[in-house]
């Protein structure tokens, strides 16, 4: 019986159009791969008996997806409805189907994708905070995004570092490396000569080349920008009748920053202008996604900018109530959509303006009242409540802070009407969800959960969801050779699979031959086991906090200013923190926030040692009596690094827990008990670095991410080594020091050694 594969290499013509960079790759690697004895011809070419026409935009497609036909000849059809399908289809059927018998093809296989479209967000590697990093390529990278079935592409990384900076101590310069705004590429008349030209002539060269690699590989190019982003003092200087609001986090920077007004039609014209001079290099940009009141963006007098609600001139008057501020907020919000969608249509007709809901939850109504045809909402869940979902932990009702991440593993049917609701206005809901790295596990590479994400796809696609944004977007393979959770992903979106059981054991049987399957599915289960019952004790901290504040570096002691301040230098110089945020000392403080209660603490602890490490060390004691080499000495690596990370959450929940019990318990037996989690967590998280560095010392795959070169907020560096040496030593003979904490920490100047008024010293 003749297979797929033995009808492939009877063909003899590779025919795809001229114009459609896609084509041209397809046919490339169909000719290396597939079909070694035909020939590439770009434009119409010869038809009949082993021509094999490639079309990327097939008008005779009447559904979204991609169509392989082929005949006894080898010759046929490979097309799809849209670029952004094909090169997904291509690499499916190459490495799923060429086993499979001919007469499946004769008539045609459809695959339709999942969702309409799968946007990248948050692109961590190519655009964000970890293009950066080391050990991976950027075509690579798009191959992989497109391979998974992404439509979509976010194009605007920055070619080198952001041109703001910060006044001394301050870090809210740093928050500048990632979304950069439109004016980081392009300039208009009104900022004319703000930005050096070298550096904005290299940002958008960078945008166009992501952008030839999208076309390359079928995707669209896109945008995610903190907008309004604050510009420099000298534009405002020169026009301060333009200044909009204070757009900057008080508590982490020491100069104010503020944005244009854009309730101001030349501030309009002017963002206009913007886009019309990047689109000018990217016409075929599809997609802008806003992001903002945070990372030195906001939008005037909106209820949740950091300094309160102010703004320009133009909006809002004197003695105005609430609700007709929010009105006016929220209309001034929706004519920059505008204004944006109307100047991207002038160039694409199918352009779309997209603002990221959760700080606008006050405005939210009058938002969704103005929305139309081009302006969309994207969010988590449209029944969430600014930042709050109705969503819990799988494993724990009371925990509700998952929303996105991986534990946010559900999707209820219900937001399906209010869904309809926006698509009857013109207007959609792009659904937000991290699928991979960011926002789960920072900076841990590879850790399989392709249950939780399976279980998500599937109640998307309940909900009838068309447009998902997956955070953080592809993983490099270079990193991750055995990425399970993302191969899951693609065959739930580029293949059509909807059995996830069997979609595991033949990714297993590829990855670990016929005798090492079964084995290899049962390791990715006992990992995943041990994901869900992990019940997130700190929030910030299960994300990019663990790199932010440095949780691998800092030493773990019941008072940290114990140590002298010259001696933390060596993380804090690169920490998150000012001089004055309390999270220098205070683990369960950061700025104003209370980073978590410590009764919740105290009760993830329990958590932790009752559900979790046991499954972690079932799940260790499964791999090291498994195979050793191949994807199970790969994974076996990682798990180690999750122990390690694990045991650091349990003992910054423990300290959490421990030192605000001693602080705050009058009763001794409680004091008393509150200093022994305490001095036990010190005792094991001193343990554990040892463990982790030599873990660290002797690791063969790459289980986090690290920076190419210096280490920075955002990664360690290849230094990480001698800071875990250091750790242990600031460690050692700590755990009996008395827990303290500084309540007036956050009122200290650091250069001034004494108080006006205070008494003098004793003598």
């Amino acid at each position: 019986m003749a297979r797929l594969k033995d009808l492939f290499s009877r063909t003899r013509i590779l025919a795809f159009p001229p114009g459609i960079p896609v084509a041209s790759t397809v046919a490339e690697e169909a000719f290396r791969t597939i079909c070694p004895g035909a020939s590439p011809a770009e434009g119409e070419g010869p038809t009949g008996p082993g021509v094999l026409r490639i079309l990327p935009a097939d008008p005779s497609l009447d559904e979204e997806g991609a169509l392989l036909r082929l005949d006894s000849t080898g010759g046929g059809t490979l097309s799809s409805s849209r670029p952004c399908y094909l090169y997904g289809a291509f690499r499916f059927l190459l490495e799923e189907w060429l086993g499979e018998e001919e007469e499946r093809f004769r008539p045609g296989v459809v695959l339709r994708p999942a969702f309409t479209e799968q946007r990248p967000l948050f692109d961590l590697f190519l655009c964000q905070y970890y293009r950066h990093a080391r050990g991976w390529g950027r075509e690579d990278l798009v191959r992989e995004t497109a391979r998974a079935g992404y439509t979509h592409l976010e194009v605007n990384g920055l070619a080198g570092e952001p041109a703001e900076r910060g006044a001394p101590g301050e870090v809210l310069h740093r928050f500048y490396t990632y979304c950069p705004a439109l004016d980081q590429f392009a300039e208009s008349p009104l900022n004319r000569g703000t930005y050096p030209a070298a550096y904005l002539e290299a940002n958008l060269a960078r945008l166009e080349e992501n952008a030839s690699l999208a076309r390359k590989y079928g995707l669209t190019p896109a945008l995610l920008c903190f907008e309004p982003r604050s510009v420099p003092e000298a534009l405002l200087q020169k026009y301060p009748t333009l200044r909009g609001c204070r757009v900057d986090h008080p508590f982490r920077s020491f100069r104010p920053r503020f944005n244009l007004s854009t309730a101001h039609p030349a501030v309009l014209d002017h963002y206009a202008a913007l886009l019309r001079a990047i689109m000018k290099k990217v016409p075929d940009l599809g997609r802008l996604e806003i992001w903002s009141n945070d990372s030195g963006a906001a939008f005037e007098h909106t209820a949740s900018l950091y300094a309160g609600r102010n703004g320009g001139a133009y909006l809002v008057r004197e003695w105005r109530g609430h609700e007709e501020i929010a009105r006016a907020a929220a209309g001034n919000i929706l004519a920059f959509m505008k204004t944006l969608r109307d100047a991207g249509r002038r160039v694409n007709p199918d352009f779309r303006v997209i603002l990221r809901i959760e700080p606008f939850e006050t405005e939210r109504p009058f938002l969704e009242e103005g929305l139309e045809e081009g302006l969309d909402l994207s969010g988590p869940s449209l029944l969430a409540r600014g930042w709050d979902l109705p969503y819990s932990h799988p494993e724990y009702e009371d925990v509700k802070t998952v929303g996105g991440t991986l534990w946010h593993a559900s999707f209820r049917r219900e937001e399906a009407g209010r869904i309809d609701l926006l698509e009857k206005k013109g207007s959609s809901f792009h659904v937000l969800h991290a699928a991979g790295l960011f926002g789960n596990l920072e900076p841990l590479l590879g850790i399989p959960f392709p249950r939780l994400l399976w279980k998500k796809l599937e109640d998307l696609r309940a909900a009838g969801v068309e447009r998902v944004g997956f955070l953080g977007g592809a993983v490099p393979t270079s990193l991750v050779p055995y990425p399970v959770t993302q191969e899951a992903l693609r065959a739930f979106q580029a293949g059509g699979e909807r059995d996830g059981d069997a979609f595991l054991g033949r990714l297993a049987r590829r990855w670990a031959g016929e005798g090492g399957a079964e084995r290899l599915v049962e390791a990715w289960r006992r990992v995943e086991d041990v994901l869900r019952v992990f019940p997130v004790p700190v929030h910030l901290y299960a994300i990019y906090g663990f790199v932010w504040y440095r949780l691998w570096a800092r030493p773990l002691v019941p008072d940290i200013e114990a140590i002298p301040e010259r001696e933390r230098a060596y993380y804090e110089k690169v920490m998150l923190t000012t001089p004055h945020n309390p999270n220098r000392v205070d683990l369960g403080r950061d700025v104003l926030f209370e980073l978590t209660a410590r009764e919740r603490a105290a009760k993830a602890v329990e958590r932790m040692d009752r559900e979790v490490f046991p499954r972690l060390g079932r799940a260790l004691d499964f791999l090291e009596d498994g195979p050793g080499e191949g994807v199970f000495s790969d994974l076996l690596e990682r798990t180690r690094a999750l122990e390690c990370w694990m045991e650091t959450q349990r003992n910054t929940a423990a300290w959490i827990a421990g030192v605000g019990g001693w602080l705050e318990e009058e009763e001794e037996e409680k004091k008393a008990a509150a200093r022994a989690l305490v001095r036990e967590a010190v005792i094991r998280e001193r343990e554990n670095t040892d463990r982790l560095l030599r873990l660290w010392r002797g690791r063969t795959v790459e289980f986090m991410v690290l920076s190419a070169g210096e280490e920075n907020t955002f990664l360690y560096g290849g230094n990480f080594g001698e800071h875990l040496e250091r750790r242990l030593a600031l460690m050692e003979g700590r755990e009996d020091d008395e827990p303290r904490v500084d309540p007036g920490f956050m009122w200290r100047i650091p250069d001034l050694e004494a108080w006006p008024g205070d008494p003098p010293p004793e003598e």
